[in-house]
């Protein structure tokens, strides 16, 4: 019985190591520290893709932790970006969303958090000619600015992430493929800003893609977001799956594996 029992121990032991796991890096922007997360695929190919995730406004949660595991169980590498650094995480809705603001009004210091969680997500092993940045909400946001930087990525995923766009920026072409994953109900996004975001795709030359979710308001991918839709954000499981398996078709078309 004990012989049986310490094999069982140790298989289990054996068997439990050899899933990755999340490990938590540090890394800078000058003097401010950044804490992201990557973690290893188990199995490991030539091409070695990788996925960069970018987290809603509240910074770093399970979802985007979750994700990352998730993905890493696919054979992807993936790292989760944070993009506010030691002493600005938020204590609260109202801090995450001065946060947020002032990422999405100086854009240009986002797309440098972006890029070095980027360098991070290579660092741990990723092929730097075939990544993905996908993002939640804030993170959302981030993705589309990627694109617009034309960072060295094969394409971008956006969950229920903000379209919106400061109409005095010049639009560049975009190389990197856009998929965008929107509830078709979310209040937080208006109809102009909705056609002025396909417009700038349509003159940005983007081979994109944007899917409606029925029922699905802000945040439909995060269990934690409740269910109740008066709030204009809340979970929506149907649309969460659905969203995930659009993800996965993306990046096999647009990733080598």
């Amino acid at each position: 019985m004990k012989k049986s029992l310490y094999l069982f121990l140790a298989l289990f032991t054996i068997f439990s190591a050899s899933f990755a796991q999340l490990k938590p890096i540090k890394y800078n922007d000058g003097t401010q520290v950044l804490n992201g997360f990557c973690i290893q695929p188990k199995l490991k190919s030539q091409q070695k893709p990788g996925v960069l995730i970018l987290p809603a406004w509240m910074g770093i949660d399970k979802l985007s932790k979750d994700t990352a595991e998730n993905l890493s169980k696919l054979g992807y590498y993936a790292f989760v970006a944070d993009i506010y650094g030691e002493g600005n995480y938020p204590k609260n809705y109202a801090e995450a969303g001065k946060n947020a603001s002032y990422y999405k009004n100086n854009y240009s210091e986002y797309q440098k958090r972006i890029s070095l969680a980027l360098k991070q997500l290579i660092l741990s092993g990723a092929n730097p000619d075939n990544v993905v940045i996908i993002g939640y909400c804030f993170g959302g946001t981030g993705v589309l600015e990627a694109a617009r930087s034309n960072m060295n990525i094969k394409g971008v995923v956006s969950f229920h992430g903000g379209l919106g766009r400061d109409a005095k920026r010049n639009i560049e072409p975009i190389t990197a493929k856009v998929l965008v994953c929107h509830g078709a109900d979310d209040p937080f996004e208006s109809s102009a800003e909705v056609a002025s975001f396909q417009q700038e795709m349509k003159d940005a030359k983007a081979d994109w893609q944007m899917i409606y979710y029925a029922n699905a308001v802000h945040s439909f991918t995060n269990p934690e977001s409740g269910n109740d839709i008066s709030k204009g954000a809340a979970y929506n499981e149907k649309a969460a799956k659905r969203s995930w398996n659009h993800l996965l078709l993306f990046l096999n078309e647009v990733l080598k594996k």
